[in-house]
């Protein structure tokens, strides 16, 4: 097993691109390697040595056996993990735009918050977020429909706006609270929300299950309750407890469902 460790010894004011540093292109480099490289600064190129110490330990004869460790020390870092299929990238610190931007495989855990697009047009592998994430994160890009299609995302914070937007496959979980229009467009695909969810979840919604253990501010006229259930089976686990199933969006003869915990959502049968 190899581990490379990238440790941030100069801030730069202007977020590094590191959409080039993933397993699958740097697993057999030793530190003349490093030394040659260059990563984008803006619309510039600096040598990466500039910006971070290198530490490799260990060999590896194929990018599964690779780890990549990047202490950030507060520096802004974009597309960590860009189109990873292989090995696994541990950060500490906070990561900026697109972390795990279409992923396709292997394994990223930061360990602090994530800006904005966080594993959009994911397809496979997992995504840990031990923070907080902002608005957009499993989404589609700007003028795209595609989003998420496969994979997990596990954040153990809270979640910001539309999340999941066009999402059509894979796992998402939340820790805590999510902001308004989770789930817009969404064709496929689980969503589970440990906390509370904000306004407007799901609309256009054409099929896949949300679930919400917390309060919800509101639903769109699209959605008609469907049942209700004690200790329901939901993605393949039982869930203890009074669940709301409201089916929708009917607005575009959608099918999803929408579980919702009943004790603390007391106002959506009225």
């Amino acid at each position: 097993m190899k581990t490379i460790t990238l440790k941030s010894i100069k801030y730069s004011r202007i977020p590094l691109e590191f959409d080039d540093i993933i397993p699958e292109n740097i697993y057999n480099w030793n530190k003349s390697d490093f030394q040659k490289y260059k990563v984008y600064i803006g619309n510039t190129k600096k040598f990466i040595t500039d910006y971070f110490s290198i530490d490799i330990k260990g060999s590896a004869n194929n990018p599964n056996e690779c780890t990549i460790v990047i202490d950030t020390n507060g520096q802004k870092i974009k597309y960590i993990g860009l189109n990873m299929e292989f090995g696994k990238i541990i950060v500490n610190g906070d990561a900026d735009l697109h972390v795990g931007a279409q992923m396709k495989s292997g394994y990223i855990r930061v360990n602090g918050n994530a800006e904005s697009y966080t594993a959009r047009e994911m397809t496979g592998g997992t995504l840990e977020i031990t923070g907080d994430v902002k608005e957009y994160c499993g989404s589609s890009y700007i003028g795209q429909w595609r989003g998420m299609s496969g994979g997990k995302i596990i954040v153990k914070g809270n979640a910001g706006k539309q999340l999941a937007d066009c999402m059509v496959g894979g796992e998402i979980f939340i820790g805590k609270n999510v902001d308004i229009l989770a789930g817009i467009h969404m064709v496929n695909g689980f969503i589970q929300i440990n906390g509370d969810l904000g306004k407007w979840p799901a609309g256009q919604i054409k099929n896949g299950t949300i679930l919400v253990k917390g309060h919800v501010d509101e639903l769109l006229e699209g959605f008609i309750l469907k049942e209700i259930i004690t200790n329901p089976l939901i993605n393949n686990d039982y869930v203890f407890g009074r669940y709301l199933c409201f089916t929708g969006d009917l607005s575009v003869k959608g099918k999803a469902n929408i579980w919702i915990n009943a004790s603390k959502n007391k106002h959506l049968l009225e």
